[in-house]
C-alpha cells in the first residue's frame, strides 16, 4: 500500500515538473517568437495572435483548457480511467503553469536560434517527464488516441504526425516561412530529447564474441569485470564448424578491458559491439 502511494505521488510530481517545463518553453521561447511546433499549445499561439489583430485578448492557458475539454468528453469511453485521470490533471496543471510562468522574465529575448534549440529541449524534457508518469497533456496526443481507437488500422505516430503537421502549416500561414522553419528545428530537438529521456542514452555496450575459447574468455570476463556472460551455440556456415558465442553487456569505460581479455585468449575471435539505449538489471539501473 505504501509503495503504491509513493509511486502515485512520484508520478504526479513528475507531471507537475514536466508541465512546468513545457509552460516555460511556451512562455519563454515559443509564444514571444511565434514558433508553432504543433499541439494545442501551438494552436493557442495562433489563436492568441489572430484574436489580438481584432482587439481581443485570449490567453494561451485559457485556449489550452477550452480546446481540451471536448476532447476529454470524447475520450471518456475509449481510454483507461487511470490514464484519463492523470491526463486530466496534467492538462489542467499545464494551463495553470502557463498562467503563472508568464510572469517569468525572458532568458533569451527574440533570438530565434536560441529559442528553437532551448525551447525544444525544455519542451521535450517536460513532455518526457509527463510520459514517464503514464500521462499526456491532452491536445493532439489525446485526439490521436481517440482517432486510433476509432480506426484501429491507423498508426498512432502517423496520426499524431498529421495532426501536428496541420497545426504547423497553420503556423506557416500565420507567421511566415522563417518562423515555421525554426519551429521545425524546435520540434526536432524536442523529439530527440524525449527519446533520450524515455529510452536512455548510449552509456552501455552489448558485445557478441564468436570464439573457439569461449570458456576461458567467459571466466575472465566474470572474474576481471564482474559482469555476467550468456553462452550461445553457433555454427560457422562456411566452415561448418561449431562456434561458441558469448553475449555480455558492459559500460563504455569497461569496453577497452573487454577487448583486452578477448585478444588475450583468442586473437582470431570475432567481436561485435553495439550501442545499448537502456539496461535494467543487476549491475545496472534497476527497473
Amino acid at each position: 500500500m505504501y509503495n503504491t502511494l509513493k509511486h502515485t505521488v512520484f508520478n504526479y510530481l513528475l507531471i507537475i515538473l514536466g508541465t512546468t517545463f513545457m509552460a516555460l518553453a511556451i512562455n519563454w521561447f515559443f509564444e514571444p517568437n511565434k514558433l508553432v511546433i504543433g499541439g494545442v499549445s501551438g494552436l493557442a499561439i495562433i489563436i492568441e495572435y489572430t484574436a489580438g489583430k481584432v482587439g481581443l485578448s485570449i490567453p494561451i492557458w485559457l485556449t489550452n483548457l477550452a480546446l481540451n475539454a471536448p476532447l476529454f468528453l470524447l475520450a471518456m469511453k475509449s481510454l483507461g480511467k487511470q490514464f484519463l485521470v492523470r491526463t486530466a490533471f496534467s492538462t489542467i496543471f499545464l494551463s495553470a503553469a502557463l498562467y503563472y510562468t508568464q510572469f517569468a522574465p525572458l532568458p533569451a529575448g527574440h533570438d530565434l536560434v536560441l529559442s528553437s534549440v532551448f525551447g525544444g529541449a525544455l519542451s521535450g524534457a517536460g513532455a518526457a517527464l509527463v510520459f514517464k508518469a503514464s500521462a499526456t497533456t491532452g491536445g493532439s496526443d489525446m485526439l490521436a488516441f481517440i482517432i486510433r481507437h476509432r480506426f484501429k488500422h491507423l498508426n498512432l505516430s502517423r496520426v499524431l504526425f498529421v495532426i501536428d503537421g496541420m497545426i504547423i502549416i497553420l503556423g506557416y500561414f500565420a507567421f511566415g516561412a522563417e518562423k515555421t522553419m525554426y519551429a521545425i528545428i524546435a520540434a526536432f530537438v524536442a523529439s530527440k530529447i524525449i527519446d533520450a529521456i524515455l529510452e536512455g542514452l548510449s552509456f552501455a555496450k552489448a558485445a557478441f564474441i564468436i570464439t573457439d575459447c569461449s570458456k576461458s574468455i567467459a571466466d575472465a570476463i566474470m572474474v576481471d569485470l564482474q559482469r555476467g556472460v550468456t553462452g550461445l551455440n553457433g555454427r560457422g556456415m562456411y566452415t561448418q564448424t561449431d562456434k561458441g558465442v558469448l553475449m555480455c553487456v558492459v559500460s563504455s569505460k569497461e569496453m577497452p578491458k573487454l577487448k583486452e581479455i578477448v585478444h588475450r585468449y583468442d586473437e582470431k575471435a570475432f567481436l561485435i559491439v553495439a550501442d545499448v539505449r537502456e539496461v535494467l538489471g543487476e549491475g545496472f539501473k534497476q527497473a
